[in-house]
């Protein structure tokens, strides 16, 4: 929701920083070289960016290596704004940078920077992450965790999504995959574990509320 006002209790769903900053791509724990950066309104920085995505929709702008396919899609992104339209820097991009590639991966660079982050580690696969894209609001981010948490297969992201476009909650739409929504597994220390479980037992609830309310509380602190 870049540039207009958000419920600061609700993480936005949309990029935050400037079209084509290399936010998460500059990061060493993410790109070993220096990330390029694409400017819409710089001329030369737009050549740079005609050329990625000519080069990206040919699959020889990095192949199946994540950092440069958020490259392509940041190339994507700062050609859509910098020409004005997607038929206009398909146009200038030529190639098989056709209307419907570079709005696809133009949305990915959108993404939030939370799942951004994940689809640069290798966590998240670019492919998976242009069908998050087609999906708005906090649907964007339930999605990415539940992919991580569940292992979600790109056929089984994309059905998901589409049953959330159509009108299903993600809820419902993840149930059709046979995935439970907000289901996590973690590790504890033993001292921890063991308190958990006794407090559980001394409440009569279950150890997943005292873990609700725990997050609860300290997501309110910070």
């Amino acid at each position: 929701m870049s540039g207009q006002d958000h419920d600061e209790t609700v993480p936005p769903a949309d990029r935050e920083s400037p079209v084509g900053r290399p936010v998460i791509r500059g990061k060493p724990e993410v790109a070993g070289e220096e990330a390029v950066g694409f400017d819409p309104g710089d001329p030369e920085s737009l050549e740079l960016a005609s050329d990625v995505v000519r080069r990206f929709s040919q699959n020889t702008a990095g192949a199946d290596d994540n950092v440069f396919m958020l490259r392509g899609a940041a190339a994507c992104a700062a050609l859509v704004r910098g020409e004005g339209s997607y038929k206009a820097a398909a146009e200038r991009a030529g190639g098989e940078a056709t209307v419907a590639f570079i709005r696809k991966w133009a949305r990915v660079h959108d993404l939030p920077r939370s799942v951004r982050r994940y689809v640069a580690l290798g966590r998240i696969a670019p492919t998976a992450a242009k069908h998050m894209a087609r999906v708005s609001g906090e649907a964007r981010f339930l999605l990415a965790w539940a992919t991580l948490d569940h292992g979600l297969t790109v056929r089984e992201v994309r059905a998901t999504a589409s049953r959330v476009n159509e009108g299903m909650s993600v809820e419902e739409a993840l149930a059709e995959v046979g995935i439970e929504l907000g289901m996590l597994t973690v590790s504890l220390e033993p001292e921890i574990y063991r308190e958990l479980r006794r407090r559980a037992a001394l409440n009569d609830v279950e150890p997943s509320d005292v873990v609700a309310a725990a997050l609860e509380d300290y997501f309110e602190r910070i």
